[in-house]
């Protein structure tokens, strides 16, 4: 089985990419789209992309359980951007140069302050003891999700510190297609990479919860896999998001058998996203969390025993899950 790769980076498209001079279906203030050639990418290539594992890629919020307090935590992904100032100097060597290779950072000066447990991200490259920007001018990096901390408030509504637990939407052991939302020990998820969806993540595309009763998981990066994918062919793969049942997913991450991450984005192509009912949040899914109900005022009652009250519930479909007030 192809090794499931940690997304610490920036994680390369599958196809060579261009740049065109129009405004971009990812993001508003964006006025350029990257987009995908038919060439496959010879990063792709080297790392035999065709045995490679295809994964659902989530629309949601890089994630990452680390020790922190001598003991499991999760961190957000939080990347460390330079000042408005260095941006700009950065930006005009770009337009000047038309590359942005050959730029000098300072990074104790060009960049803004992070908290103080910060930490850069897996692989980022260092030089005199200091990480080094990427390409994009940004360096990776975690930072721990403390309890009460308002900025992380969705992060940490999925995680336990006392029990130590975490809650995952994952597709269940007995039957690939069903999904089950449940608690899995932190301890467990060490090192791994997980993606916050939700209510209150990037526009809920999948429609989960509510405003009134906001939902979110954690999903292991790789545990949704697509079956029977189309080979890596701009054409087929185009056909495939547009066509069928199973594209209609935000896009496609190839873990391949060297630990190297490939993707396709559904911007990649031109195509919307999201365009209708998504495929995860169509599927059947299962509540297995049973966890000791500790004693809350209703008004403070989190996701944890919400769940555990709905433990052995069915839904037909993700977005149907609803708490009773």
């Amino acid at each position: 089985m192809p090794r499931l790769g940690s997304v610490q980076q920036k994680i390369p498209c599958v196809f060579l990419t261009e740049v065109k001079e129009e405004q971009s279906r990812k993001r508003e203030s964006q006025q350029f789209q990257v987009v995908a050639t038919e060439n496959v990418n010879p990063i792709a290539l080297e790392s035999n992309v065709e045995s490679a594992l295809a994964t659902e890629k989530l629309d949601g919020t890089c994630s990452f359980v680390s020790i922190y307090k001598e003991q499991p935590y999760l961190w957000a992904r939080l990347d460390r951007k330079p000042s408005k100032q260095a941006y700009k100097r950065f930006k005009k060597h770009q337009s000047t140069s038309k590359s942005c290779k050959g730029f000098t950072w300072n990074v104790e000066e060009d960049f803004k302050t992070v908290p103080a447990a910060w930490v850069p991200a897996h692989r980022v490259q260092h030089y005199n003891g200091q990480p080094i920007p990427d390409d994009h001018g940004h360096i990776p990096g975690w930072v721990p999700v403390e309890k009460d901390d308002k900025q992380y408030c969705w992060h940490s509504s999925v995680v336990d510190y006392d029990a130590r637990l975490g809650l995952v939407l994952q597709p269940s052991a007995e039957n690939e297609d069903l999904l089950e939302i449940t608690v899995v020990p932190l301890a467990d998820l060490l090192g791994q990479t997980l993606e916050l969806i939700g209510t209150n993540v990037n526009g809920n595309p999948y429609g989960i919860g509510t405003k009134k009763w906001p939902v979110h998981f954690l999903v292991a990066h790789g545990s949704v896999r697509i079956r029977n994918p189309p080979p890596v062919d701009y054409h087929e793969l185009r056909s495939w998001f547009q066509d069928s049942q199973e594209g209609r997913v935000e896009g496609i991450v190839w873990h391949c058998d060297d630990g190297s991450l490939v993707k396709l984005h559904r911007h990649h192509l031109g195509l919307r996203w999201p365009d209708g009912d998504t495929l995860l949040n169509a599927r059947p899914v299962v509540v297995h969390v049973d966890v000791m109900v500790r004693e809350y005022d209703i008004s403070s009652k989190d996701l944890f025993t919400s769940f555990s009250e709905l433990n052995g519930h069915n839904f037909l479909r993700l977005q149907d899950i609803k708490f009773d007030p």
